[in-house]
């Protein structure tokens, strides 16, 4: 049985030209479902594959003779491509400067992102890496100033109906249920943010729900989506925007606030999110207002070895 996304439901058709295949068994070494074995010299569909075939497109990449083509599950012989030559690929130190340079971004200038950047981002954010394919993560773009701050109005709106979660009473009596940790959260950090994001911030003309930026990029899954991927993602389109000379910021508390009850459901719909997910993120992108001279050393809580 093929393992269903919101996209397909169906396995791929794995076709081999035995013409063109040499019998090497590269495909079935990278094939971690057994799909494919060798037989009488050449590679063939196997009958006892994992998963009937997951669609990830490794033996179409490496087939050196290209004899193999898959279709299905949104994959197709169209989708492979030349990887870049060594010269085009960043070296480690490269790469580590682009991540030290990035900081978290909320002041922009005004000035629209252009829509090429805005594709190329979105080139970026597609290879991310994902449970299964094909990917299940579904992308909302606010494309102007305009656009992320009507959002932000709706999403104020949305936020003061659900103040109780802030009363005092209501702390009080969720504490013995979901615990210390969520308690000293809620009244450190929510709090104050139900606050910022009502009455103290959008109801003020401040916009610090998503700091009225002039791209905003709602990445999200569905149900059957593995959580890391809206987030794995995400977290590309904010090293591409780095590396295009834009600022990115996430915004983590926007998600989880959409995603149970009616009015989130009503919420989500008149806001064109299809789904429901686990986990999600929003992301702002522009040109920052201000450059950094220097950076901030990050850690880890630890580092086990073991």
């Amino acid at each position: 049985m093929a393992i269903p996304t919101s996209r397909t439901q169906e396995s791929p058709e794995i076709r081999i030209d035995s013409g063109l295949c040499s019998g090497c068994g590269v495909c079935v070494s990278v094939c971690s479902d057994g799909s494919l074995i060798i037989e009488n010299g050449k590679a063939r569909r196997s009958e006892r594959s994992v998963y009937e075939c997951i669609g990830c497109g490794h033996c179409m990449a490496i087939c050196p003779s290209g004899a193999i083509a898959v279709n299905g599950r949104e994959l197709s012989l169209n989708d492979v491509f030349d990887l870049p030559s060594k010269g085009r690929m960043a070296d480690y130190e490269h790469l580590l400067g682009l991540l030290q340079q990035r900081r978290s971004i909320r002041k922009f200038r005004d000035r629209k992102v252009e829509p090429e950047l805005i594709e190329k981002i979105l080139d970026a954010a597609r290879t991310a890496p994902m449970g299964l394919p094909p990917s299940d993560v579904h992308v909302l773009v606010f494309d102007s100033k305009e656009k992320t701050r009507a959002f932000a109005k709706d999403f104020s709106e949305y936020l003061a109906g659900m103040k109780y979660m802030t009363n005092p009473l209501f702390l009080a009596l969720m504490r013995p249920i979901w615990g210390k940790e969520t308690d000293e959260l809620f009244r450190g950090f929510l709090k104050p943010l139900f606050s910022a994001y009502t009455t103290d911030g959008m109801e003020k003309g401040v916009n610090v729900i998503n700091y009225d930026a002039p791209l905003a990029i709602y990445f999200y899954g569905t149900p059957y989506s593995d959580p890391a991927d809206p987030v794995i993602a995400a977290t590309y389109a904010m090293i591409a925007a780095e590396s295009l000379g834009l600022g990115s910021c996430m915004l983590g508390a926007i998600h989880p606030f959409i995603q149970s009850g009616k009015k989130a459901e009503r919420f989500r719909n008149d806001h064109k999110i299809r789904y429901k997910s686990k986990e999600g993120l929003f992301v702002i992108f522009g040109y920052p207002e201000a450059h950094y001279r220097k950076g901030v050393r990050r850690t880890f809580a630890f580092v086990d070895y073991v």
